[in-house]
């Protein structure tokens, strides 16, 4: 690894007065594993669309020097650099849905990186179509070439793109936030997969990510980025040992821990808030001309928990499991198909749908990507005040707006963040704006649907503190949806595992993260990605 493929120089980037990336340095060498870690926003992402020339017009770009294989990239027309990019270089994004193109199967998608890059045949570019979904370890990809993005799950879309950039068969891939979205097993595989393919190619990896256990188990050398600057940079060993610069060590302080949960006492009450019996949900499927129901996915299927009162219930399992499924449908977001939901005795089955209106207040739901789940043309005080007019009619404007700014106190934003729109805030923001807007309505219990599970370690453990804060205030109890068992530990006082759209095992978080009885639990937390001991 002594041969440098790709020298960076004095790199800057500006938009207007805001310099993203400041003066940075740094080269990768062939065949390695180079991380670039640091929170959102601190320019790790900018950093590698500038050495893909893929910046929009308006950023200023400035750089003394910019090498591939010791060839000038700067030099280069931007009618080469579209050869180079996809072949020389991959390029693997954070969010899939938003990348692949929904009209086109994935299939297609992948044979147009094929057909661009070599001259093969139709034959020969669907034999490497299939051979690219075989190595992301897609099931059926028979079936699934001719499937479109909408029809396959998080998971499965992230291998597709997975499948689309290593089609050019780089010398180089960017990785960027590969496995944010993904459970900790199918993480765990891609992780595998990747190495595997560099072995067998001698293929260079840039691994962009927040996640310092991934890094640990998978970097050669690593760079720490704040505030567009490299405050850090050595091989991996020397900085899991000895990290140096405070803005380390403050990122490897923030990482949740799987021993949270030992010594922590569990105190069994028999006042739960929330039962839920037999909840099923199932959906037809359909063939023929006439579209008759020959069979049905059970996406949740016979599924019983309680949950106290003041606690919290984590849900983990891998993505398909049914865990965001059940979620939805306990607050009635999709149907049921049978079972019955009992909020504080009270069967929501047997309510009138007036009274069905007025319990909706008691439960809410925090969703895991915030700026989606709120409309981008309200502002933020608009957003929150929305559910108090809906089920609380006859508060007046001035205490509507009143109630606003003490909410935005309790989840620790500025006042005047109530003027604002959503996409003037970082991730970390909007998911407190979703935290204040679940809480206008003074429920006793959220659904926190994944989070935490977009966001770097430093934010991620912010809201986790603030979640665990509200909690003590307030006495809400939350239904905890999640794949990271490490934040399960840090948060949960149960546990229930969910495999195939059941329940397989649940207790307290000690008993099941720390002694796991079901092979499906031990498989999840085996892997769990975790800080690699040099």
């Amino acid at each position: 690894m002594n041969d440098k493929l790709l020298e960076v120089k004095g790199l800057t980037v500006a938009f207007k007065d805001d310099k993203v990336v400041d003066n940075i340095s740094f080269d990768i060498h062939a065949g390695e594993t180079f991380a670039l870690v640091g929170e959102s926003g601190s320019g790790k992402s900018i950093t590698a669309l500038s050495v893909l020339r893929l910046l929009p017009n308006n950023a200023i770009v400035s750089v003394d020097n910019m090498l591939l294989n010791n060839e000038n990239l700067l030099s280069i027309t931007e009618f080469d650099f579209c050869k180079i990019r996809g072949k020389r270089i991959g390029l693997i994004f954070q969010d899939p849905m938003s990348s692949l193109n929904p009209v086109m199967t994935i299939g297609e998608q992948i044979a147009e990186v094929v057909q661009i890059h070599f001259n093969f045949s139709k034959t020969e570019i669907k034999q490497q179509v299939f051979k690219l979904l075989k190595q992301v370890q897609i099931p059926e990809p028979e079936r699934r070439i001719d499937e479109y993005p909408h029809q396959l799950s998080g998971g499965q879309r992230q291998r597709v793109m997975i499948a689309i950039a290593l089609a050019g068969k780089p010398d180089l891939l960017i990785a960027d936030e590969p496995t944010t979205s993904l459970d900790v097993t199918i993480q765990a595989q891609i992780l595998q997969l990747l190495k595997n393919i560099q072995q067998k190619t001698g293929m260079a990896l840039w691994l962009i990510s927040h996640d310092l256990a991934l890094v640990s188990n998978m970097a050669d050398r690593i760079a720490v980025m704040q505030q567009g600057k490299i405050v850090e940079m050595g091989d991996t060993k020397s900085f899991f040992q000895q990290a140096k610069h405070p803005y380390s060590l403050k990122l490897l302080a923030a990482l949740p821990s799987m021993e949270s949960c030992i010594d922590r006492e569990i105190k069994a009450e028999q006042n739960y808030l929330l039962k839920v019996e037999d909840f099923k949900v199932h959906y037809p499927i359909r063939k023929g001309f006439f579209k008759r129901i020959v069979d049905s996915v059970k996406a949740v299927d016979g599924v019983n928990f309680t949950l106290q009162k003041g606690k919290t219930l984590a849900l983990v399992g891998e993505s398909g499991c049914g865990k965001t499924t059940l979620g939805k449908g306990l607050i009635n977001l999709i149907p049921k198909t049978a079972g019955r939901v009992y909020l504080n005795d009270i069967e929501l089955s047997t309510l009138s749908d007036s009274a069905l209106r007025k319990k909706r207040s008691d439960i809410q739901i925090v969703f895991q990507d915030p700026f989606s789940s709120m409309n981008p043309r309200m502002l933020v005080g608009e957003i929150i005040e929305e559910g108090i007019k809906a089920l609380h009619p006859d508060i007046k404007s001035a205490q509507r707006q009143q109630q606003v700014a003490e909410l935005l106190q309790q989840v620790e934003l500025p006042v005047s963040s109530a003027h604002r729109y959503p996409h003037e805030f970082s991730g970390g923001e909007r998911q407190r704006i979703c935290i204040a807007r679940a809480l206008a309505v003074e429920p006793k219990l959220i659904v926190c649907d994944e989070p935490t599970s977009a966001l770097d370690v430093s934010v991620q453990a912010q809201i986790i503190e603030l979640l665990k804060k509200l909690q003590k205030e307030q006495g809400l109890s939350y239904l905890f949806i999640t794949h990271d068992l490490a934040v399960v530990a840090e948060i949960a006082d149960e546990v229930a595992v969910m495999y195939q759209g059941r329940i397989v095992e649940q207790g307290n978080v000690e008993q099941v993260l720390m002694s796991p009885k079901h092979q499906y639990t031990q498989k999840l937390l085996n892997a769990v990605p975790v800080i690699k001991q040099p």
